[in-house]
């Protein structure tokens, strides 16, 4: 009987191990066939025990009592939930870094495929073969222009511009960005000025003013001033904007400026308090990048100037210049301006030249430019579509692609708010400028150089940056549109605009940051996939742009060790190579959020990009809210690109609330705790004992019956 109930023991033994050993093999099949899916595995759950000791057979054939086997279960079971426990709070293991997040790649939305209209884009052409001697100019200016500036022969925008504005009349000057349009009206303005009879003394105050919209633009316009005026020393120029001393402002005002050149917010605020500014000797009023200026926010500023310069100045000579001019400049320029010339250089069908002689077309219905912009002929225009999750790692791979494994290459990467610039700057130069030593930490090292430029900087701060970026030989410039207009950075090679622009017109300016006068660049615009209908926009508006795969971008991370995943891929198969690229893309990920959660702080900067991030994103115009809407956008995602691993919900920072804000909460839980007079707690006695409980009355009600009753007992 006892053998034959061993035997039947070991038969059951035997049938038992059978079956967890074919269970074994078929999940050993399953997870190669996951693995050649090419997916991502995720840290398996404590539920899910593959350890060796639970699914293979043990070598004691004898049997142990049930009780044995539980505990032995249970503590395998226990020890492999502490290690996937150690496994989800990060640890690296001693050769290759732990990859704590592995759902980059999934829950995307599909990328499709993009399909850009054939458009024939407007041409414009730069140079010319005429030379400034062929104009009626000082030899002294040709000097300067040949010896200074090094510049001999015109651009179309020069030829056409310059001798209209010698004549003496108004001009509305349209071309695009690069074309030289700073020099198109200085040469006249200084010209006019130099010939001035009787001479021109500083003591005369201002006879040319310039406005322009940044301190940037203004500080540029300045020194080419500088160079023009080298010869004629008794004409004094002058800048003024914001940051700089208004007491130094307004002693260099009373000495006297003839060429004036200012942002518009700090003309105005001396023009309210500096007594020794007149604009009664004005013979020149430019506007430079003029559409930009009313899209500030500078209207009424404008609308001061004007009127100080027309109170009691004589007839001046008015200039408008953009690259991209809108219905707005058209009020102005039909306000301010008598009878201009309207000057296109754009080649383009005579029947639209008569359209455009009207300054602007723009549609009646949403007030969109229905014209076409000219961008620089030697320019590259590019975009790809990301996810949302892979926008940072697509991002870094891009600049390390372009600056660690290129040399001499200069990027100004394009960002919604002045939050997001400081968050990138600071996230990029310790992950991407750091080296990983033995010990898997980041080492810095001065490969890269990243410089930021916002609104928020101090004035010292913005043009220290100006000059670093100019001189610089290669470099990264993460900033706000404060740069897109009007600045010539040289040998900048590629505009990367990781936000897109709020309008077509601002891409323009964006994109002319590079392929200036004559040379080459490219440009990157990043789109996510519900975004890709703003391709059509561009096009409509002759502006056509080639794609880029998001794989082009990421393969630059196969080679750099720094970034190399957990596997060892032998096999050099298309779907190891892929599984190899999204297992390093996924390190990349991980060194970010690592970053970013190092410290609270680091938390709530990005937190607070984020955040900027999508206040930003619900201010695209209506026109286009049906591409840009908030509704469309995975905050879950857009956290990830952030370095967050918070759901949506946890978005809420503690610098939210306002300083010196009131808590409502506490007020109301103080207003509940409300201190009751001994005849008020006898009324509410007798109202809980001997009351109906119908307690719907207002407290108007019961004032109204409170105060008839004590009429009531006044009364008796």
């Amino acid at each position: 009987m006892a053998d034959d109930l061993l035997c039947i023991n070991i038969s059951s033994s035997a049938a038992f191990f059978g079956s967890r050993l074919s269970s074994r093999d078929g999940r050993a099949a399953k997870a190669g066939k996951r693995r050649a899916d090419g997916g991502i595995r995720e840290v398996p759950g404590a539920k899910r025990r593959r350890t060796p000791g639970v699914l293979g057979p043990q070598k004691n054939t004898t049997p142990s009592p049930a009780g044995e086997g539980r505990q032995q279960r249970s503590a395998v079971g226990k020890s492999h939930v502490r290690t996937t426990d150690r496994h989800r709070d990060g640890q690296r293991g001693p050769d290759r870094p732990f990859i704590k997040t592995s759902s980059l790649f999934r829950n995307n939305p599909d990328v499709p495929d993009i399909h850009s209209p054939a458009v024939t884009q407007v041409k414009e052409k730069v140079f010319t073969s005429d030379s400034f001697e062929a104009l009626d100019l000082h030899p002294h200016l040709l000097a300067t222009l040949d010896k200074v500036l090094h510049v001999t022969s015109m651009t179309s925008v020069q030829r056409q511009t310059i001798p209209v504005l010698m004549a003496g009349k108004d001009a509305v000057v349209r071309s695009q960005t690069g074309s030289g349009k700073t020099l198109a009206y200085g040469v006249p303005v200084v010209q006019s000025l130099q010939a001035a009879d009787p001479k021109i003394k500083r003591s005369d105050g201002p006879l040319a003013v310039i406005m322009v919209p940044t301190r940037e633009l203004a500080k540029q316009t300045f020194e080419i001033f500088q160079k023009l005026l080298k010869p004629f020393t008794w004409i004094v120029p002058g800048v003024l904007m914001g940051g700089e001393k208004r007491k130094a402002e307004k002693a260099r005002l009373r000495k006297g400026i003839n060429i004036l050149i200012s942002t518009p917010g700090r003309l105005v605020d001396h023009i309210k308090n500096t007594l020794s500014i007149a604009f009664s000797a004005v013979r020149w009023l430019i506007l430079d990048e003029a559409d930009r200026i009313l899209d500030l926010g500078f209207e009424k500023d404008l609308t001061v100037i004007l009127n100080a310069i027309n109170a009691n100045g004589p007839s001046r000579q008015n200039v408008l210049l953009s690259a991209t001019l809108t219905e707005g400049l058209s009020r102005l320029a039909s306000i301010s301006m008598k009878d201009p010339v309207s000057i296109q250089v754009s080649e383009i069908p005579e029947e639209s030249r008569a359209t455009l002689s009207k300054i602007t077309v723009a549609k009646a219905e949403d007030g969109q430019q229905a014209d076409s912009f000219a961008v620089p002929e030697n320019l590259q225009q590019h975009a790809v579509v990301v996810p949302s999750k892979l926008r940072l790692v697509c991002l870094a791979a891009f600049i390390l692609s372009k600056c660690k494994f290129d040399k001499g290459q200069k990027l100004i990467v394009f960002v919604s708010s002045c939050e997001v610039v400081e968050f990138l700057c600071t996230l990029f130069t310790t992950v991407l400028c750091g080296q990983r030593d033995a010990s898997t930490t980041l080492k810095h090292h001065s490969a890269l150089n990243f410089l930021r430029l916002h609104g928020n900087m101090k004035q010292e701060e913005r043009m220290d940056v100006f000059q670093e970026f100019s001189h610089c030989r290669s470099g990264v410039l993460i900033c706000t549109d404060v740069a897109a207009r009007g600045l010539d950075l040289p040998q900048v090679t590629w505009i990367v605009q990781y936000n897109p622009p709020c309008s077509v017109a601002e891409y323009v300016h964006r994109v002319g940051r590079t392929a200036r006068i004559g040379t080459r660049g490219c440009s990157l615009l990043f789109l996510t996939p519900s975004e890709v209908a703003y391709m059509d926009v561009l096009a409509s508006h002759s502006i056509s742009l080639s794609e880029m795969k998001m794989e082009t971008l990421l393969s630059v991370l196969m080679k750099d060790e720094r970034f190399k995943g957990r596997g060892k891929w032998n096999n050099k198969s298309a779907q190891a190579l892929e599984q190899e690229l999204r297992e390093r893309a996924t390190v990349l990920q991980s060194d970010f959020e690592n970053v970013v959660h190092a410290s609270e702080d680091s938390v709530q900067t990005a937190k607070k990009a984020l955040q900027s991030f999508l206040r930003a994103y619900t201010t695209y115009p209506s026109s286009a809210k049906h591409i840009f809407h908030i509704r469309s956008l995975h905050l879950g995602h857009a956290a990830k690109s952030f370095g967050l691993r918070d759901a949506p919900q946890g978005l809420v920072t503690k610098a939210t609330k306002r300083p010196g804000a009131k808590d409502k909460t506490k007020n109301k839980e103080k207003r509940s705790v409300k201190k009751l007079s001994n005849r008020e707690r006898v009324a509410n006695l007798l109202r809980s004992e001997y009351g109906n409980g119908a307690t719907s009355n207002t407290k108007k009600k019961k004032k109204k019956k409170m105060g008839s009753d004590r009429e009531e007992r006044t009364m008796a």
